[in-house]
C-alpha cells in the first residue's frame, strides 16, 4: 500500500500553535498564504486584545447599534448558534468575566506577566439572548456593560474555513489545527489523518494520550489544564461557566469530540467541560464520539470513540 506524502508547516497564531498539513507538498506555500490571510481577517474582526478590532469597537459602544462586516456577522452568528444548541452553556457574553480574572491580553502575555490581580466576581454573565444581531443589515447591539468573547467558537470557525478555502483553491487534502481545534477537507491521505489527542495539543508523542484517525469533519479538544494562570491567590482557567461567571469546576480536565465540522466539535467539547458529570450521557445521546479525561487520568468514551488508549511513545 502506498503512503501519501504530507507536507507540514507549524506557526504561532491567536496565542497558540497552528499546524497546517497538505497532501500536495508543492502546494504548501500557497496553502500557508491562504491561511495567513484568512486568520488575519478573523483576528481583525474578533480579537479581544486589539483596540482596532471590530469586537473591541462593539464592546465599547455603550449599548449603541454597530454595523459590522459580513465576516464578523458570520462569526457572531456561529457563537449564538453554539449558545442556542447548548442551552447557554457556551455563551459569548463572558468577555468581562475573563478580563476580570486577568485574561485581558494575548495568552502569551498573560503567562509572561505572572500572577494577575483578581477583580470582584461579577456573577452570571449577561446572557447570549441579550445580544441583538440583524444578519441582513449586519447590525449588532449589546446591552451597555456587556462584553463579547468569541474565543470558544471563532478559532474553530477559522479552522473550518481555512481548510475549506485551501481545498477549494488548491484541490489538495488539507488539515488545519489551531490550538488543537482541527478541521480537514478534501481527499485524506491513504492512511487517513492521524491525530494525537492529549491534554495539550503541543505535547510530544511521549505524553499520555491516544492516536486516532479521521478522514473528514472536525475534532476539537477543550482543556482546563493548558490555558491556566494565577489570579489573586488561586489557579484559574479560561472556560467560564455562564451561570456563575467563574471558571467551570474541573470534573473533566480534557474533553475531545469529533463532529461534522470543527465548530460543532468545539461547541460540544466546551459545553462538556461546563456540564461536568452529565456531559458523557449528553454526548452519548447526541451521538457524538468523545474522549473525556478525569483529573486522575481515567478516561470515559462515548458514541463509538475508540476505547483503548495508546501508551506513551506512540506516534
Amino acid at each position: 500500500m502506498t503512503t501519501t506524502t504530507v507536507a507540514r508547516d507549524t506557526f504561532r497564531v491567536f496565542g497558540t500553535t497552528a499546524v497546517l498539513l497538505v497532501t500536495e507538498p508543492t502546494a504548501l506555500a500557497q496553502a500557508r498564504a491562504l491561511a495567513d490571510a484568512e486568520l488575519a481577517a478573523v483576528d481583525q474582526a474578533c480579537s479581544r486584545f486589539r483596540p482596532d478590532s471590530e469586537l473591541a469597537a462593539l464592546n465599547a459602544a455603550g449599548g449603541a447599534a454597530v454595523t459590522v462586516s459580513e465576516l464578523f456577522a458570520d462569526l457572531l452568528a456561529a457563537a449564538l448558534r453554539a449558545a442556542r444548541l447548548t442551552d447557554g452553556d457556551v455563551d459569548p457574553t463572558c468577555g468581562r468575566a475573563l478580563a476580570g480574572l486577568g485574561y485581558d491580553r494575548d495568552f502569551d502575555q498573560v503567562r509572561a506577566r505572572g500572577p494577575a490581580s483578581l477583580a470582584t466576581v461579577l456573577g452570571p454573565v449577561p446572557g447570549w439572548r441579550r445580544v441583538e444581531l440583524d444578519e441582513q443589515a449586519r447590525q449588532v447591539r449589546l446591552p451597555a456593560g456587556t462584553e463579547l468573547d468569541l474565543g470558544a467558537t471563532a478559532k474553530a470557525w477559522a479552522s473550518d474555513h481555512c481548510a475549506e478555502l485551501i481545498f477549494e483553491r488548491l484541490g489538495c487534502g488539507v488539515l488545519v489545527s489551531l490550538g488543537g481545534d482541527l478541521a480537514v477537507a478534501g481527499p485524506a491521505p491513504d492512511e487517513g489523518w492521524r491525530v494525537r489527542v492529549t491534554d495539550d495539543h503541543a505535547a510530544g508523542p511521549e505524553e499520555p494520550g491516544q492516536t486516532v484517525t479521521i478522514t473528514d469533519g472536525g475534532l476539537a479538544t477543550s482543556s482546563t489544564t493548558v490555558r491556566t494562570w494565577t489570579a489573586g491567590s488561586r489557579q484559574v482557567h479560561h472556560i467560564i461557566d455562564p451561570a456563575t461567571g467563574e471558571p467551570a469546576p474541573v470534573y473533566w480536565r480534557t474533553v475531545s469530540v469529533a463532529a461534522g465540522n470543527c465548530v460543532d466539535a468545539n461547541t460540544a467539547s466546551t459545553a462538556a467541560i461546563i456540564r461536568g458529570q452529565a456531559a458523557a450521557g449528553w454526548l452519548d445521546d447526541a451521538g457524538l464520539p468523545a474522549r473525556l479525561v478525569r483529573p486522575d487520568g481515567t478516561v470515559v468514551t462515548t458514541a463509538g470513540w475508540p476505547a483503548a488508549d495508546t501508551p506513551p511513545g506512540s506516534p
